[in-house]
């Protein structure tokens, strides 16, 4: 077990976060400095299970890993952390929920202690301390965290899901730049099709890609499923719209995006099977990695890749959707003061910053101070990432973030719709009105 666990905190000498004896040290001191202030003392015999997403970058994850072995080092909590791939941490988190035992914490996407709230622990004490230390929390981050008044999980992070593309790919579809209005990018999307790579996004179930590029075409054409007072507004002028919109530009997909999840673009992309598509900046983290390694193939990616926010649609008004991921522990469990503590130690101690370094722009940050963390001046295709905790619209869209957005969207009553639309298993009215049907169930 040593020896793997040095093996994988080697591929960060890449230069890909900061990493060996020196950081290890560093935040050891932090750690000790931090144990004798912090607020909220773990109940003698501790010990937690957390429960996250499975990572999509290594670095990332050691990084992580560092961050739970100091806070076990500084209050002798023992923390053993469980992998599980993005769409079953919310099965496992209800699961747990409603049978009121398993992991302590969970650390899941977008609003998912909305689906729970009154199963979540209070953690307003720890929110406001933050608030105050670190510079404010977003606004979206307090729309995702708060429920009823108090906060039930914390924002720690958010992914910036944005358009990865090939430059010499879009060139050769005779395009320099990503269009910045949707009419301009349909137009590149049919270019790169006839003259180039095809792009292409995920229509299978896919919890982050899937539901962040569909719902940016929905909301960009003024679509949504609920408006501001939650009443389901999905069968509108505005979603046909959208739906043709979308159906067109489905037709410039590479074959197969029915059936992808949040892995198969990652691949494809890398592979030189696509010229553009959505994700966070990990295609671009996994390019250095290899090229790092001396992989020619990987560092022709790496030089030829860039990134871009998404087009504005006729709303015209950003209506991007990037991935919130809240940490949530659970009321039933035994150290609640330790949940407590471990959550302030993630986001407050200093080693905040060298995670994000480490995550490599993957992850950005919900607090204001955080704008000055050293990735973001690290690498300029990374930046565009910096700020998309701000600029995101949250999980209801118009909408109220609670449960039943929360269920609208683990159901993907949106994504399937479209879905339905671009394969050809329903025509556009037939989709709207399942879709209408499913938000009306949710919203009764």
């Amino acid at each position: 077990m040593f020896k793997t666990k040095m093996d994988r905190r080697s591929v960060l000498q890449t230069g890909l976060a900061i990493a060996g004896a020196g950081a290890t040290a560093n935040l050891a001191v932090f750690s000790s400095a931090w144990a004798a202030q912090n607020s909220w003392t773990p109940e003698a015999g501790a010990s937690l299970q957390l429960l996250r997403w499975k990572r999509f970058i290594q670095s990332e994850e050691d990084g992580f890993m560092r961050l739970v072995d100091a806070f076990t080092q500084s209050t002798g909590v023992k923390v053993t952390v469980i992998n599980e791939s993005l769409d079953d941490v919310q099965p496992k988190a209800s699961v747990a929920a409603n049978t009121k035992q398993g992991p302590d914490m969970f650390w899941g996407l977008y609003s998912l202690p909305h689906l729970f709230p009154t199963a979540c622990l209070d953690v307003t004490d720890v929110a406001n301390y933050l608030d105050k230390a670190h510079g404010g929390w977003v606004p979206s981050a307090r729309t995702y965290g708060m429920s009823g008044g108090k906060w039930i999980a914390l924002p720690v992070a958010y992914n910036g899901n944005v358009i990865n593309y090939r430059q010499s790919m879009i060139e050769k579809a005779g395009f320099k730049t990503i269009p910045g209005d949707t009419a301009g990018f349909l137009e590149l999307m049919k270019a790169l099709k006839a003259k180039s790579t095809p792009g292409g996004f995920a229509l299978g179930r896919a919890s982050g890609d899937g539901n962040a590029w569909v719902h940016w075409a929905l909301w960009s054409h003024g679509a949504n499923l609920v408006d501001e007072k939650d009443k389901v507004t999905i069968n509108s002028p505005e979603t046909v719209k959208a739906l043709e919109y979308i159906q067109a530009l489905s037709e410039t997909f590479v074959t197969g995006t029915a059936s992808w999840n949040d892995s198969f673009n990652n691949k494809a992309f890398l592979t030189g099977n696509v010229s553009l598509t959505n994700n966070g900046v990990s295609i671009y983290a996994a390019a250095k990695a290899g090229a790092a390694k001396g992989q020619a193939d990987m560092k022709e990616v790496m030089d030829d890749m860039n990134h871009s926010l998404w087009p504005i649609g006729p709303v015209g008004i950003p209506t991007e959707f990037h991935i919130a991921y809240p940490l949530m522990a659970m009321k039933y469990t035994k150290y609640p003061d330790a949940c407590k503590a471990f959550m302030s130690f993630m986001m407050a101690a200093k080693n905040y910053g060298p995670w994000l370094d480490a995550g490599v722009a993957y992850l950005t940050h919900p607090l204001n101070d955080y704008d000055k963390a050293a990735v973001w001046s690290s690498d300029p295709k990374l930046s565009l990432v910096r700020d998309v905790a701000k600029r995101t619209l949250t999980a209801g869209g118009k909408g109220s973030v609670g449960e039943r957005a929360a269920s609208a969207l683990a159901d993907f009553v949106m994504l399937d719709m479209v879905a339905s639309v671009c394969t050809g298993r329903a025509t556009i009215k037939d989709a709207i009105g399942m879709a209408e049907r499913s938000a009306m169930r949710i919203y009764r």
